[in-house]
């Protein structure tokens, strides 16, 4: 399940890759926090900033 455009949620950061990290949703799915290298396994509080659900991915900012 993914979360909806403007979703405030506090989710684990799972990896990093050079380009940013992806976080956890509380549902389960990942989406993508943009230019922030984040720690594994830290927790963020991460604002939804769009969502494809074709693709079913979505991406975040820092909240």
């Amino acid at each position: 399940m993914l979360p909806n455009v403007g979703d405030v949620f506090s989710g684990k950061v799972v990896s990093t890759v050079p380009f940013g990290s992806f976080v956890e949703h509380p549902a389960g799915a990942h989406g993508l926090l943009h230019g922030h290298q984040a720690e594994v396994g830290s927790s963020v509080q991460v604002k939804v900033l769009a969502v494809d659900a074709e693709q079913q991915r979505f991406s975040l900012e820092l909240a």
